[in-house]
């Protein structure tokens, strides 16, 4: 359980209380946790043991459609706390850093701004730098430390629930739950394996939402204890999906969608006057939550969040809910989806990679589900369901939540739904050339975009015209849709990097002859891109076993910047055993780089982390032994 509960009560403390009762803004205090799905008791799950927050949604709100807006945490997290899609800002990958516009405000600034105490304990992880952003962020942090009478803004966050926890099953983490979940009552979903070690490993989660549920009554308690409990309004949400193989890192409707109970005191029922049950089916993504706060606290919304107030008189409901998922850890993708309260249709702009890529992340040497999975498949003993996680995607799904809630048949060609597939298609493009997607542009071409002008990769993005954007997004569209790679001839010779490299993606995905559009290959190994020539190596060196290629490949993995590296690690990864004559400069030059203490091997949690993940993997790949490396 965290340590963040046992803060004494601060001298003084009954009379700020009472100062407090006598005030019209409500205190606010998010309880969050994270990698769990909504299975709460007051979900109908009767596996789970959630007395403390079943409470609060008997006397509260409960959410039956809140997303993420990602299915992992940083891009999650940066969406929560800035009100802005991550896909505006840059932050939609996992673990980077990322240069914001100067005059962003993020939530707890705009409280501050506004007369609150603001306070989170302890996680942060929103891809750009927090400092100075909040009145407290550490371990301590606590609205108890607040100067008497001002209304207070706090975060509290349980790691107990994260992935880490959930696969490890160990039983220290549970000491303090006198009732065990039985693994012979789990009800495992179709894309899991039905064994012993996968009911074992369902089982422990659900025991750690019951500790977690401990720790949202102690702090309700603490509340009561501070006289504060009727003049706070309470969230309780998770970050995103389980942390098991189907929902964190997928981008469905495991993976986004979220628990959300909303607690409100009498006094400021007023404030949510249009949520008129205690069940609400009421959209919501984590988009808004920013701006919804800062509307309870009677503040103003900046312009630039967009995101938009739920609650109160006068809000209309969100017809969609937007979702992206970018590069988590050393796995890099680029998918999109839109949700219209019943369809969701996901657009996979590098179909050629499954979700269980060959990497260290989904290895057979991650401990828990995944190993578990591995060792089932080498069996021959997965069901259909976990079999295609291993297989490429299709370029485009739908599916019907309405009759398939675990999103098991694909009907986004079915003639009948025609109509639909366009619309929610073309919803879905005009939002992302709207909001200037950057996840359009390759990693490390957009931080050096952003560099180069001085600038954010946000303001960065904005100086393209809609027919520059669109033409990006026009060649991302290419990718999984293609007759003939001649098709892309126009797009190859492109003066912007990015249609470029978009063309290349499509290339990459087509399954059959390339040879139409190699004399394009054999211009692009040599681009000013340096992630262009890296994706036209990888193609050349997959296809062709060509040698010119490897030599670009090892030019890049000693290029200067972090990113760029990091794209050509990914590549060489993707290369599998074809990877083998860089293995001497990879083992020699390029790991000594970034070896450090982080899991006893990587010096730092960022770049060279995810850099050396790859590097490590494409060592794996061919028979290299690479050195311990930590089960994560």
């Amino acid at each position: 359980m965290n340590k963040i509960l046992v803060v004494p009560v601060a001298l003084g403390m009954i009379s700020c209380g009472s100062s407090d009762r006598d005030h019209d803004r409500p205190n606010i205090l998010w309880i969050t946790h994270e990698d769990l799905s909504p299975i709460y008791g007051c979900y109908g799950d009767d596996y789970a043991r959630t007395p403390n927050i079943d409470h609060l949604a008997e006397s509260g709100y409960r959410f039956t459609n809140a997303f993420s807006n990602a299915p992992i945490c940083a891009p999650a997290r940066s969406t929560l706390i800035t009100g802005m899609y991550a896909i505006s800002l840059g932050t939609q990958h996992l673990r980077s850093e990322i240069p914001v516009p100067q005059g962003m405000r993020i939530l707890p600034e705009v409280l501050r701004e506004a007369g609150y105490y603001t306070t989170n304990n302890v996680k942060t992880d929103y891809n750009f730098d927090h400092a100075g952003r909040w009145d407290e962020s550490s371990n301590q942090a606590h609205w108890r430390n607040r100067p008497e009478g001002k209304p207070f803004f706090s975060v509290f966050n349980f790691m107990i629930t994260h992935e880490g926890p959930i696969n490890a099953l160990r039983s220290s983490d549970t000491e303090s739950l006198e009732q065990y979940s039985d693994p012979d009552e789990a009800q495992l979903p179709p894309y899991l394996p039905d064994s012993p070690k996968m009911r074992d490993i369902w089982a422990h989660m659900y025991d750690l939402l019951a500790v977690f549920d401990q720790g949202v009554g102690e702090l309700v308690d603490q509340l009561k204890e501070d006289g504060l409990y009727e003049n706070t309004i309470i969230f309780v949400f998770s970050d995103h999906g389980h942390g098991l193989p189907g929902h964190k890192r997928w981008l469905n409707d495991a993976g986004l969608r979220v628990p959300f109970i909303l607690h409100v005191p009498d006094r400021y029922k007023h404030l949510v006057e249009n949520i008129t049950a205690p069940v609400t089916d009421r959209m919501v993504g984590f988009v808004d939550f920013a701006p919804t706060v800062i509307t309870l606290a009677g503040a103003e919304v900046p312009g630039m969040m967009e995101g938009r107030n739920f609650l109160g008189a006068g809000t209309e409901p969100k017809e969609y809910i937007y979702g992206y998922r970018d590069r988590a850890d050393d796995c890099y993708e680029v998918s999109r989806s839109v949700y219209n309260g019943r369809y969701v249709y996901v657009r996979h702009f590098m179909p050629q990679l499954p979700y269980f890529q060959q990497a260290i992340i989904f290895g057979p040497g991650k401990e828990g589900s995944y190993e578990e999975i591995h060792r089932l498949r080498d069996l021959g003993m997965l069901p259909e369901g976990t079999r295609r996680m291993f297989e490429r995607k299709p370029a485009e799904e739908l599916f019907d939540l309405e009759n398939d809630r675990r999103e098991q048949n694909n009907l986004v060609n079915d003639p009948a739904l025609a109509d639909l597939v366009d619309s929610l298609r073309n919803n879905l493009l005009h939002w992302m050339a709207g909001h200037r997607d950057t996840g359009m542009f390759s990693e490390g071409e957009m931080m050096i975009r952003a560099q180069e002008m001085n600038t954010s990769v946000y303001e960065m993005a904005r100086e393209y015209s809609d027919e520059d954007f669109n033409k990006i997004v026009l060649a991302a569209e290419m990718v999984g849709k293609l007759n003939d790679p001649s098709e892309l001839r126009f797009f190859f010779s492109d003066g912007d990097s990015a249609v470029r490299f978009w063309a290349l993606i499509a290339v990459d995905a087509y399954e059959g002859d390339i040879s139409s559009v190699d004399p394009y290959l054999d211009e692009l190994l040599h681009d000013p891109s340096p992630d262009v020539a890296v994706k036209a190596a990888e193609i050349k060196i997959k296809r062709y076993n060509d040698e010119e290629a490897f030599s670009v490949l090892e030019d890049v993995l000693d290029h200067d910047y972090e990113p760029v590296v990091l794209q050509a690690a990914i590549s060489v990864r993707q290369l599998e055993e074809k990877a083998e004559p860089l293995l001497p400069v990879i083992k020699n030059r390029i790991m000594p780089k970034y070896s450090g203490n982080v899991w006893g091997r990587y010096s730092t949690w960022s770049y060279p982390m995810f850099i050396g993940m790859a590097l490590d993997q494409a060592m794996i790949n061919n028979g290299v032994d690479p050195g311990p490396i930590p089960a994560r």
